[in-house]
C-alpha cells in the first residue's frame, strides 16, 4: 500500500514538474507577446482612470452648473427656452450635445423629450427619449412609458405597446405599472386586438387590485370581453 502511495506521489510530482516546465517554456517562447498584452491592459486601465478623473469629472461638474437655467425655464413651462437656451445660457439640446458622455447630458435628453411632448412635437420627443437611459426604478418606467405615449401619438401602435408593457415590467408597483398596462390595453383596442386588451385589463385586476386603475377596470374587462366574443 505504501509503495503504491509513493508511486502515486511520484507520478503526481512528475506531472506537476512537467506542467511547470511546459508553462515556463510557453512563457519564454511567448514572453514578448505576453508582456505586450499585459502592457496594453495596464495602459487601458490607466487611460480609463485618467479619462474619467481628468476629463469626465470636470466636464460633469461644468454640466451640472450649465443645466440650472434650462431647469428653471422648464419649471415655469418655458419649453422653447428650456430647449434652446438664451444668450450664453444653454438649453437642454446644447447641453446634451456639448457635455456628451456625462450623466447630466443624459438627463438633458429626458428633459428635452418632455419639452417636445409638451409642444406636441412627438417625432423629436421620440429622438430625445430614445437617447435617454437610466436604471432608476421610478424614472426609468416613466421615461419608457412617455416614449410609449410619443409612439402612440404618431400612430406607431406596435412600438407604443412595446414601450408600455416594458414600462409596466420595469417596476411592478401599483403606482406606475397599472397605468401602463391600461394604456397598452387601450392601444390594443385601437388595433381591435380584444384578446390582448382583455389580458392587460385582467392583469390589472388580479395583480394590482388596490391601484386607482383597478377601480373601474371591470367595465374595461366587460367591453373587451364582449368585443372579443362578437368577433
Amino acid at each position: 500500500m505504501s509503495e503504491k502511495h509513493n508511486e502515486s506521489g511520484l507520478d503526481l510530482d512528475a506531472t506537476l514538474m512537467e506542467t511547470t516546465h511546459k508553462v515556463e517554456d510557453f512563457y519564454h517562447k511567448n514572453k514578448k507577446n505576453i508582456l505586450t498584452v499585459v502592457g496594453v491592459i495596464v495602459v487601458a486601465v490607466v487611460g480609463y482612470w485618467s479619462f474619467t478623473k481628468f476629463y469626465i469629472g470636470p466636464k460633469e461638474e461644468a454640466a451640472k452648473v450649465a443645466i440650472f437655467p434650462a431647469q428653471a425655464w422648464f419649471e415655469v413651462d418655458s419649453f422653447d427656452l428650456a430647449l434652446n437656451g438664451k444668450g450664453d445660457k444653454l438649453g437642454f439640446l446644447a447641453i446634451a450635445d456639448e457635455y456628451g458622455m456625462t450623466k447630466t447630458a443624459n438627463l438633458a435628453h429626458y428633459y428635452a423629450g418632455i419639452c417636445y411632448m409638451q409642444k406636441g412635437d412627438f417625432t423629436n420627443a421620440i429622438a430625445q427619449l430614445e437617447d435617454f437611459s437610466t436604471n432608476n426604478k421610478l424614472v426609468g418606467p416613466l421615461a419608457t412609458g412617455l416614449l410609449g405615449d410619443a409612439y402612440s401619438e404618431t400612430n406607431d401602435f406596435d412600438k407604443a405597446i412595446k414601450n408600455y408593457t416594458k414600462a409596466a415590467n420595469m417596476s411592478k408597483n401599483k403606482l406606475t405599472a397599472p397605468i401602463f398596462l391600461k394604456k397598452a390595453g387601450l392601444v390594443y383596442e385601437e388595433q381591435k386586438d380584444w384578446s390582448n386588451a382583455l389580458s392587460m385589463y385582467e392583469k390589472i385586476k388580479s395583480e394590482y387590485p388596490d391601484a386607482t386603475e383597478a377601480g373601474d377596470i371591470d367595465k374595461y374587462i366587460a367591453r373587451a370581453q364582449a368585443a372579443k366574443e362578437s368577433n
